[in-house]
């Protein structure tokens, strides 16, 4: 009885008071049977521990005890959160803190058209390839120079569709990621493509490719950061694992940021799809498109 109660409390499903309650036991003769067992919870934390540590390293410091956990789960070795932050902690190991979400507003001052903010009468999306969201955002090099990187996002799965490093802000850059997201999703008429206001999304030849793959383009309004937050907090999440300062060089950016998003899509748990990969919740949902 007492042993199924600590698996109980290891599942994080109810708490001591609760569990004891509902198999009537009283809780001074659980704690009693948990502190004479504690050499066999020791042996267990021992055997934890080394998957523990391979996994929080393997992910470079990016996994906290939530998504440890899950991965842990995953391998067959259910473990609550509480004790895998506990074993963290006796290993002084502590995952990167991400920053908060900070908006920033776009330089959206030209003399193009501005397409309406469709998501403000939209529902959310309940498959893949109905929302896309895009933006782009710096990368510091040495030498105060910069590059520049766009990528456009499935709202839906989180997954990174396509990504494009350059060492300019020009329409080419956004242009070269929209025809691989199209290439590699082949999208259905009427996926609404919501990026902010910023003149590369506003170009002829841009609006032109939009109309051919018959997307409906979107764009945040005037002032409003907040309307493309999903980005916004993307870019926060990859610039604070990588740990991003500034990079020798182009190259060297180019080449840190493309492992990264390999990892992003393929192996990084999400919350916000159940931890689990934007690769597998897709897998997960194939007639969701």
């Amino acid at each position: 009885m007492y042993a199924s109660i600590d698996a109980i409390l290891e599942t994080e499903t109810a708490s001591t008071s609760e569990a004891c309650r509902i198999l009537d036991v009283s809780r001074s003769a659980f704690y009693a049977w948990r502190r004479a067992g504690v050499t066999t919870r020791e042996e267990n934390d021992l055997e934890l521990l080394p998957m523990v540590r391979m996994i929080f390293h393997k992910h470079r410091r990016r996994y906290g005890a939530r998504r440890i956990a899950k991965e842990l789960d995953d391998r067959g070795h259910p473990c609550g959160r509480h004790r895998v932050a506990k074993l963290l902690k006796t290993q002084g190991l502590r995952a990167i803190q991400p920053k908060s979400y900070k908006p920033r507003t776009t330089e959206s001052r030209h003399g193009l058209e501005y397409s309406p903010n469709l998501l403000l009468e939209s529902d959310e999306p309940t498959g893949i390839d109905q929302l896309w969201v895009g933006d782009i955002t710096y990368v510091p090099l040495a030498g105060s120079l910069f590059s520049y990187l766009a990528t456009l996002m499935d709202r839906y799965s989180r997954r990174i569709v396509a990504w494009q490093l350059g060492q300019d802000m020009t329409e080419d850059l956004v242009l070269g990621v929209l025809k691989m997201s199209i290439r590699a999703r082949s999208p259905t008429d009427g996926l609404i493509h919501h990026t902010d206001r910023g003149g590369q999304y506003a170009g002829s030849r841009y609006r032109a490719v939009l109309r051919r793959g018959k997307l409906r383009q979107s764009m945040s309004r005037a002032g409003d950061c907040y309307d493309n937050a999903f980005m916004e907090s993307c870019f926060g999440t990859i610039k604070t694992e990588l740990e991003m300062t500034e990079y020798e060089d182009h190259g060297v950016a180019l080449k840190e940021i493309r492992q990264y998003i390999a990892y992003y899509n393929l192996q990084r748990k999400h919350s916000a799809i159940g931890y689990v990969t934007p690769a597998q919740f897709e897998a997960l949902n194939p007639l969701s498109k």
